[in-house]
């Protein structure tokens, strides 16, 4: 019988990547709370509708990479490919429209049906930020602020660069999506079958195309810019100001879009070259029509999603360092003392490794194996006269510590405590 694997798309977080993920997460949720944020989680699974309204019919997430099927009750149920749309309707669900601004902070896993490749998979996991029902350009600015932060305590904001750019608001918009139709049905003898498909439901989106014929023919393709009105440029001018403020550097991109209608105002990259080719590890943007389009009343929103495997990857960071306290028995009366010094020790948050069975060799091996810091060794010559045999691993040093000092003295081990 072949031995069985996870299914393609998809791996198992072994302690040591499991750690380095979690570290991402607990930089992030740190930061989070800092700046005001609550964590919240969603169900990894909500109804199609959701997605399909909130990422378009037309994207490619909705029609190839969605993982979607029918329950038993014949509702149309998908796994979440991302987490903005599923907080949204979390929003409205709970009637948190006098909640405002409603300021969430998550992690979790999204599903998406494409290529695995490095630091992307079937099931990835996100970090995710968002301010629903702030309409200022200050929380554009927080929540760039705030991802800002949480890339630079990984160490790795000066391995990023902040790509941002301007979608203006629904009347600039429409200028522009009639100059962008104009412009393509020139070329429609040159377009790929997507963008032509594209073309007249969501021409934004053309600029995203990653076929080098449709690239050169978007080289030329008119500026969002120079439809801006009055307020658009306003709203935009005062996210750069405050961006200046705080001493975050970025770089205006006029090709950075979103495709989507509701879609508005500010569009944001953190992009770096350090993982290979090009990539976004956070991304973001304001949403001030999502709400309304999956069914909830008008309400402002902004915020962004970062990868957890490729900021792991970035960063290189590892989770806590536990070198257990290992406790080695000697005789049987021993045996049942280390069982309830084991359940005392782990008690006041000390991590301890008792093991089963095996000699004093075989003990001491296995603790070695596993990176113990420290060992506690006692017999019953020992527990007669209160002491127990401390071993120092790093050092190899060996002492006789008072059984009322041993907590002390295992608690000054790094690594020691949960």
């Amino acid at each position: 019988m072949a031995k069985p694997q996870p299914v393609r798309g998809t791996h198992d977080l072994l302690p040591d990547d499991f750690g380095a993920q979690g570290a991402v997460i607990d930089v992030a949720r740190r930061v989070a709370r800092a700046y005001g944020y609550r964590e919240m989680a969603t169900p990894i699974f909500e109804f199609t509708e959701i997605f399909s309204r909130s990422m378009g019919e037309t994207s490619d997430v909705v029609s190839k990479e969605m993982y979607t099927f029918q329950d038993r009750g014949g509702d149309s149920i998908t796994l979440r490919p991302e987490y903005t749309a599923a907080i949204c309707r979390s929003f409205v669900s709970n009637g948190l429209q006098q909640s405002v601004p409603f300021k969430a902070f998550a992690a979790g896993p999204m599903f998406r049906y494409e290529r695995p490749q490095k630091g992307r998979q079937r099931q990835f996991h996100q970090i995710d930020l968002e301010i629903i029902g702030a309409p200022e350009p200050g929380a554009d600015i927080e929540v760039i602020a705030a991802g800002a932060e949480i890339l630079n305590q990984l160490d790795v904001l000066h391995k990023t660069v902040l790509h941002i750019n301007t979608l203006g608001d629904p009347e600039s918009r429409d200028g522009y999506r009639k100059a962008l139709v104009e412009y393509f049905n020139d070329f429609r003898d040159r377009l790929s079958e997507d963008s032509l498909n594209r073309l007249g439901r969501n021409p934004l989106r053309i600029l995203d195309s990653k076929d080098e014929g449709d690239r050169e023919i978007v080289a030329d393709a008119p500026l969002f810019q120079d439809y801006l009105n009055q307020h658009s440029q306003d709203f935009f001018a005062e996210v750069l100001t405050g961006l200046d403020l705080l001493g975050i550097g970025y770089e205006v991109d006029s090709r950075l879009v979103r495709g989507l209608d509701y879609y508005t105002h500010t569009a944001f990259e953190f992009v770096t070259d350090a993982l290979g080719a090009q990539g976004a590890v956070i991304a973001g943007g304001r949403y001030d029509g999502l709400i309304e389009q999956i069914g909830g009343p008008s309400t402002p929103g902004i915020g962004w999603a970062g990868g957890i495997e490729r900021l792991a990857m970035l960063s290189g960071v590892t989770g806590q360092t536990q070198r257990p306290i290992v406790i080695v028995p000697v005789g049987e009366q021993a045996e049942t003392e280390a069982l309830k010094w084991a359940h005392w020790l782990r008690a006041k948050g000390v991590i301890v490794e008792l093991g089963f069975k095996g000699n004093l060799g075989k003990r001491m091996k296995r603790a070695d194996r596993i990176g113990a810091s420290a060992a506690l060794i006692f017999g019953d010559e020992e527990l007669a006269r209160d002491v127990m045999t401390l071993k120092d691993f790093s050092t190899g040093e060996q002492r006789e510590v008072p059984v009322g000092e041993v907590l002390e003295a295992v608690s000054a081990f790094e690594g020691a405590l949960a």
